[in-house]
C-alpha cells in the first residue's frame, strides 16, 4: 500500500498545511473586521448627516422629469453597485424599480435605497435552474413587472438567457438569446465573429491541452501571446504572464499549472501593446442607444468616460452586424495601428456607473421614441472610484507624489455608491453586506484574495 512507505515524519504534513490556511484565514477576517468596525463610526455619521441636510433641502429641489409611461422594472444582481446605479436611473424618471439578488446575497446593501420598491430573493441558476426560472415568473406575475433588465455575474447571464422565453410570456427580457449569449462569452467564438465582421481583433488559438502551448512554435511568431480562461475565472484572470516564458521548460510549467482541458478551454491571444480601454453600451435591434468608453485595468476600480470615436464605431458595427438588443461590454486595446477588441461580455458594465447624473438612461432601455442617437456620459460627469477601495490603495502609497496624486484623483472624483439623497447603501454594503461575508467566513475559517465593494462579494478560489 502506498502509505506504507511515507514515513511517520511526512504524514503530517497536509494537516499541518491545511491549519495553517485556516489560522492565516481567521486573522485575516479578524484583521479586516477590525478594520471596517473602525470606520463605521465615520460612516454612520456621513449617512446621519446626509439625511439630515437632505431633508432641509428637498423642498428646495427642483423635481426631475418624469416620465408619462412609467413602469415596473425588474433588475438583477442586487449586490452590485451597477444594479443599483440603473435602479436610481429608472427611479429618478417615475419608474418602480424590483430589485432581486440569490439566496446567498439577501444581505444586499443597495435593497435599503431610495430607489428601490421591493427587493426579493431567488436561487442560484446554475443550482437548480427550474426553480430559479419559476422564481423570476412568480416575480414578475407579482409585481407586474413590464421589463426585466438582468444585472448578471458571468455565469447568470446565460442563465438569464435560457430563462428568457419563459419570461418572455409575461415582459420584455432586455437580454439576449442563448446562442447570443453564448457565441460572445467564448472568448475564441467572439474573435472569429468579429474578424467575420471585418472588425480588427488579435490574432488568437483555442487551446484544449498544455501540450498545444507547449509545441506550438514561438519562433515563427513576430509578438508574444498571453493565455486565458474562456470560462470565467475570477482568480486566473489576473494573470497575464507573456508566452513564451524564458524558457521551454518555464513555459511549460507555467501551462501545466492551468486548468486547461475540453471541458474548460483557454484561448491563447496574441500580446499587443497599447492602452488598453473597456466598454458599456445598451444597444436595441442593433443600435447603439447608450454607450461609455473608459481607461481600464487588470482589476478595475476606477471610471472616467473618455471620448474614443474609433472604439465607438467598432461597437456601433458589430452590434448592428448582429442585430442585437441587450447589454454588452468590451475590452480593447488602442494600438498604433488601430483598435483591436481582445474580450466580449454579454453583461452590464460597473463603467455604468458614469451615467450616475444623465436624466436619459432608462429612455435609452425602455422608451421606443428614442431613436437615432446615443448618450453618452454628461461633459460634467466627474469619475466614479469605490471609496473603501481608495483608501486600500494609501497602504501602497510611497512618495508624495503618489499621495498628491491620489489626492487629486479622490478630490475631482465622486463614490459609486454614495448619494446624498440616497445616503443608506453606503453605510449598508460595506457595514452589513461585507460584514456578514466575512463573519460567515470567519465561522468557517475560509481565506479570500480581495474584497471586491464594487461588486459586493469577497473573491474566493473557485468563487462565484
Amino acid at each position: 500500500m502506498v502509505e506504507s512507505t511515507l514515513s511517520s515524519s511526512t504524514q503530517p504534513t497536509a494537516p499541518a498545511i491545511n491549519i495553517g490556511a485556516k489560522f492565516v484565514a481567521l486573522l485575516q477576517n479578524l484583521a479586516t473586521l477590525l478594520l471596517l468596525l473602525l470606520f463605521l463610526p465615520i460612516n454612520a455619521g456621513l449617512v446621519l448627516v446626509s439625511f439630515f441636510l437632505s431633508a432641509l433641502s428637498r423642498p428646495f429641489q427642483v423635481p426631475a422629469a418624469v416620465t408619462e409611461n412609467t413602469k415596473n422594472i425588474l433588475i438583477s444582481g442586487g449586490k452590485m453597485t451597477k444594479a443599483l446605479q440603473l435602479a436610481r436611473s429608472f427611479h429618478a424618471t417615475g419608474h418602480r424599480v424590483v430589485l432581486i439578488e440569490t439566496h446567498k446575497y439577501w444581505l444586499s446593501g443597495h435593497q435599503f435605497s431610495r430607489a428601490v420598491s421591493r427587493f426579493y430573493t431567488v436561487p442560484a441558476p446554475q443550482s437548480d435552474f427550474e426553480a430559479y426560472t419559476q422564481a423570476l415568473l412568480d416575480i414578475v406575475k407579482k409585481e407586474n413587472i413590464d421589463v426585466y433588465i438582468p444585472v448578471t455575474s458571468p455565469v447568470g447571464s446565460y442563465y438569464d438567457s435560457l430563462a428568457k422565453p419563459a419570461l418572455s410570456e409575461y415582459c420584455e427580457v432586455f437580454h439576449f438569446d442563448t446562442d447570443i449569449t453564448q457565441m460572445l462569452d467564448d472568448k475564441f467564438d467572439f474573435s472569429e465573429k468579429a474578424r467575420s465582421l471585418g472588425l480588427s481583433v488579435p490574432k488568437s488559438f483555442k487551446i484544449t491541452h498544455p501540450e498545444q502551448v507547449i509545441n506550438f512554435d514561438f519562433s515563427q511568431e513576430t509578438s508574444q501571446y498571453i493565455i486565458k480562461s474562456i470560462p470565467y475565472n475570477s482568480v486566473c484572470r489576473l494573470n497575464l504572464t507573456k508566452l513564451p516564458c524564458k524558457t521551454p521548460e518555464e513555459t511549460a510549467a507555467f501551462v501545466r499549472s492551468l486548468p486547461i482541458s475540453e471541458e474548460t478551454p483557454w484561448i491563447m491571444q496574441e500580446f499587443i501593446p497599447g492602452k488598453e480601454f473597456c466598454t458599456h453600451s445598451t444597444v436595441r435591434d442593433g443600435e447603439l442607444k447608450l454607450h461609455c468608453c473608459c481607461e481600464s485595468s487588470a482589476f478595475q476600480v476606477n471610471y472616467e468616460n473618455v471620448e474614443n470615436p474609433e472604439i465607438m464605431e467598432w461597437v456601433r458595427k458589430f452590434v448592428k452586424g448582429l442585430g442585437i438588443t441587450g447589454q454588452v461590454s468590451f475590452d480593447f486595446i488602442q494600438a498604433e495601428d488601430g483598435v483591436y477588441a481582445i474580450e466580449c461580455n454579454p453583461r452590464t458594465h460597473s463603467a455604468i456607473t458614469t451615467f450616475y447624473n444623465h436624466p436619459k438612461v432608462a429612455d435609452a432601455y425602455i422608451s421606443k421614441n428614442f431613436q437615432n442617437e446615443t448618450i453618452q456620459p454628461l461633459i460634467n460627469s466627474r469619475p466614479t472610484y469605490w471609496t473603501y477601495h481608495e483608501i486600500w490603495r494609501l497602504t501602497g502609497i510611497r512618495s508624495f507624489t503618489q499621495l498628491t496624486t491620489w489626492i487629486r484623483n479622490f478630490w475631482r472624483g465622486t463614490d459609486a455608491i454614495y448619494k446624498f439623497n440616497d445616503p443608506l447603501p453606503f453605510l449598508m454594503v460595506h457595514h452589513w453586506q461585507i460584514v456578514i461575508l466575512l463573519l460567515k467566513n470567519l465561522q468557517q475559517l475560509k481565506g479570500w484574495i480581495r474584497i471586491d465593494f464594487n461588486i459586493g462579494k469577497l473573491v474566493e478560489p473557485g468563487g462565484d
